[in-house]
């Protein structure tokens, strides 16, 4: 019986280690600093000081249902009443977004880039993946339809964890938006947890997740499951843009594929030839703003 008190000890003791560890690296990865962001992006080219300070930008603050202020940029290209919103990745921030909105802003497009909780200027806690983001996202695009009208075409950016927010919430609100470009997405937050714990960790994920799982629905109120674009992609109607780098070791293409496949009605993808994870842009930019282009021409409205 003694034994049998100190194996269950021993057990408790590893679920609660390994709980722990896991979700604080969830709920509170390491978030890059604006210096780092405008660092990395002014050195490779993308962008320079003086654009960043010439950006003619209105500063909003639209409150999330969550308690906290979501903080972003509104940067005005046209007379018209068209947006796109850009949801940027984890541990990025609004800044990151800033070569995206060139390129929209060149097409005639308003701009939108705001932060995710718990990034940038924006409060809340933790971060959850597009779990709870996707909420923030649908009062993103609720502050635009309210304050430019219910007719106003609307599309929306997502890269890496935007992107799955993109999904996440396209796929809950029944196409809130007019359409999407999702930049690569993982297809599903259990199977992208496993192959990191096998890729980075060299751990099998039953030594970790189940345990994991109970903690994070413990800590954060939701459960691994719940982010999972692939369960809600078929809910969506409206065009998406799919994109992917064929290169991207961090989230593999073919989780895009996979949507894509998955995805019923208008759809386009890229898988461009060049780049790691969160650089299809920045190293293919030619094939990048081409099939944007031939996006908008096929399926968006002037």
């Amino acid at each position: 019986m003694k034994k049998i008190v100190i194996l269950l000890g021993i057990l408790i003791g590893y679920m609660a280690t390994i709980g722990m560890i896991f979700t604080n690296i969830v709920m509170f990865m390491k978030k890059k600093t604006d210096d780092e962001i405008l660092e990395r992006e002014t050195r490779e080219g993308r962008l320079t000081l003086d654009e960043i300070q010439s950006i003619q930008k209105e500063d909003i603050t639209i409150q999330s249902k969550f308690g906290y202020p979501i903080k972003g940029w509104f940067v005005k290209g046209t007379e018209k009443n068209r947006f796109i919103i850009i949801s940027h990745g984890v541990t990025q921030n609004k800044l990151n977004s800033i070569k995206y909105m060139k390129l929209f802003l060149e097409r005639d497009w308003n701009v939108l880039l705001y932060d995710h909780r718990r990034h940038g200027e924006t409060g809340g806690k933790t971060t959850s993946y597009g779990h709870y983001e996707k909420f923030d996202l649908e009062s993103v695009v609720t502050w635009v339809k309210k304050k430019y009208g219910e007719n106003s075409t609307i599309g929306i950016h997502g890269e890496s964890m935007g992107a799955v927010t993109t999904l996440l919430y396209a796929g809950m609100i029944e196409d809130g938006a007019d359409f999407y470009i999702v930049d690569c997405p993982f297809s599903d937050f259990e199977a992208q947890l496993k192959y990191l714990l096998k890729v980075d960790y060299k751990i099998p994920a039953p030594l970790v997740l189940p345990f994991a799982n109970i903690f994070l629905k413990l800590r954060d109120g939701y459960s691994i499951k719940d982010v999972s674009p692939v369960s809600v992609i078929q809910n969506i109607k409206n065009p998406v843009l799919f994109i992917h780098s064929a290169k991207d070791d961090y989230i593999l293409p073919e989780m895009t594929m996979e949507l894509y496949k998955m995805k019923e009605g208008p759809k386009q993808m890229l898988i461009a030839e060049r780049g790691k994870h969160a650089y299809s842009f920045a190293d293919n930019k030619e094939a990048y703003e081409k099939v944007i282009d031939d996006f908008f021409a096929n399926y968006v409205r002037d």
